[in-house]
């Protein structure tokens, strides 16, 4: 770390750095638009639960707005992320609470669960135990959790019935003009070449968001917008009364144990969203000499553990509390590679956009603008997601063998799930690895990448940061 790094003015409170809008951090108007029309995503989220719990539309959107003001607790309390979902464990959720019959059951069995996620993750944030499980995962294991949740988005986007399935000529056009305004190194030269460009690099996704709403209905893919004038109305006293424990009461103790191997396989989601965030995050202070970046996984698991805790008893959700949005905070991440004049700091960015979100939920115009290409934004985040995840688990891998046995790990999280994937990688790093199961070898697979050879678990990280450096542009 450059010793001209600077932290953003904080609160000390324990574990936590409070810091507040306007006092401790200046309000990012780029980041706070996109969030607006980005809600889109958080409310794609109904739709599951509608199918799932049989939920109205408006519970839902309750449950949704819950969720979307505890988002904002990871920038209040000093976590530096775009909180969203455990995106690529909801379909292992959904299949799990299917096998409960419709109705009380069901909705007794995804308390269960998340009360359980939210208190191991907790535990574990309050113990400094979530440091230690970074360093005693396997690298190889590491990578193919990361590689397998990137397989696990992409597959979720193009499989039969998919949303590419429904909007194959949206899709294909929002994707194609994300990947190359986000990714792209010749967008990243002409950035720098010239200042209309530069100024719309800051608005992110926010115009390609604006023309899905447009090529959907001309597609025929999707209809018009019908806008509607007002605020929001979601159902609270339906959520209480219905969905919730104080309604429905608290689950028998057979639900909870029958939640334990579906809470570990979803945290070994999970720890792959902590792993790469920090990764992505690490990288974007290499770039950002001037900023000091300080993310703990320990921190973390405090904020989204309470998060998953509270929705349980107050508004159970399908979609779960993850401890990071990974293909927003990417977008963010990019802007404020862009310098000070770009973006002052990484909690500006998240934190703006964040509030964006939350006041697009509650502004009807705005929901029914978006409302037609729900299935647009999820897709364009997951795809994102897919790339971020699978370049990162690559590099988390310290060997060829590591490589190899993330892919066999990261095939299988995607068709069978994360416990099998885990058992796999277990069972893969014990018949190569033997007694050196911990750790693994380097043989220098991205030497080209280190100064140094370095056995120890952040050799891949040290990879990730040097490359930066050497492109403080361009993410890929």
């Amino acid at each position: 770390m450059s010793n001209t790094n600077h932290e953003t003015p904080y609160i000390p409170l324990g574990p936590f750095k409070i810091r507040l809008p306007f006092i401790h951090y200046r309000f990012e108007l780029p980041d706070y638009l996109q969030g607006l029309l980005m809600c889109a995503v958080d409310l794609a989220a109904i739709p599951l639960m509608t199918e799932l719990l049989g939920m109205p539309f408006e519970v839902a959107l309750a449950v949704v707005m819950l969720n979307g003001l505890l988002y904002l607790t990871h920038h209040l309390l000093g976590d530096p992320t775009v909180p969203g979902w455990i995106t690529p464990a909801v379909p292992l959720l959904m299949a799990y609470c299917a096998k409960f019959p419709e109705g009380p059951e069901r909705v007794h069995a995804l308390i269960a669960f998340q009360l359980l996620l939210g208190v191991f993750s907790i535990v574990l944030g309050a113990t400094g135990m979530a440091k230690k499980v970074f360093a005693y995962v396997p690298s190889a294991i590491k990578s193919g959790i990361i590689v397998g949740a990137g397989f696990s988005a992409v597959m979720s986007v193009f499989q039969v019935g998919g949303k590419f399935d429904v909007l194959p000529i949206t899709i294909s056009i929002t994707v194609g003009l994300a990947f190359y305004l986000i990714f792209s190194q010749h967008f990243a030269q002409l950035k720098l070449r010239n200042r209309f460009w530069w100024n719309f690099a800051k608005l992110g996704i926010l115009p390609i968001i604006l023309l899905a709403v447009v090529i959907a209905p001309l597609a025929q893919e999707a209809a018009w917008p019908t806008i509607k004038w007002g605020i929001s109305t979601p159902d609270f006293a339906g959520l209480w009364n219905n969905y919730t424990v104080f309604g429905l009461g608290m689950p028998p103790v057979s639900m909870f144990i029958s939640a334990i191997p579906m809470v570990l396989a979803v945290y070994i989601v999970v720890f792959g969203d902590v792993l790469s965030a920090k990764v992505l995050l690490d990288e974007a202070e290499q770039v950002r000499t001037d900023q000091k970046v300080d993310y703990n996984p320990d921190r973390a698991h405090l904020i989204f553990g309470g998060r998953n805790a509270f929705m349980s008893l107050f508004g159970p959700d399908v979609a779960m509390c993850g401890p990071k949005w990974a293909a927003m905070l990417v977008v963010i991440i990019e802007r404020f590679k862009g310098g000070p004049r770009a973006m002052q700091s990484i909690i500006g960015g998240v934190g703006s956009f964040r509030w964006g979100t939350n006041t697009g939920l509650l502004l009807l115009p705005v929901v029914t603008l978006v409302q037609p290409i729900l299935g647009v934004a999820l897709a364009l985040t997951l795809l994102i997601q897919g790339y971020v995840s699978v370049r990162l688990g690559v590099l988390e891998a310290k060997s060829q063998r590591d490589l190899g046995i993330a892919g066999v790990i990261g095939a299988v999280l995607a068709i069978k799930g994360a416990s099998w994937a885990f058992a796999v990688g277990v069972v893969l790093c014990l018949l190569i690895y033997g007694k050196n199961f911990f750790k693994g070898e380097n043989d220098r697979t991205f030497s080209r990448d280190l100064e140094t050879a370095d056995d120890n678990a952040t050799a891949p990280v040290a990879a990730v940061k040097k490359a930066s450096v050497a492109q403080p542009v361009a993410v890929d």
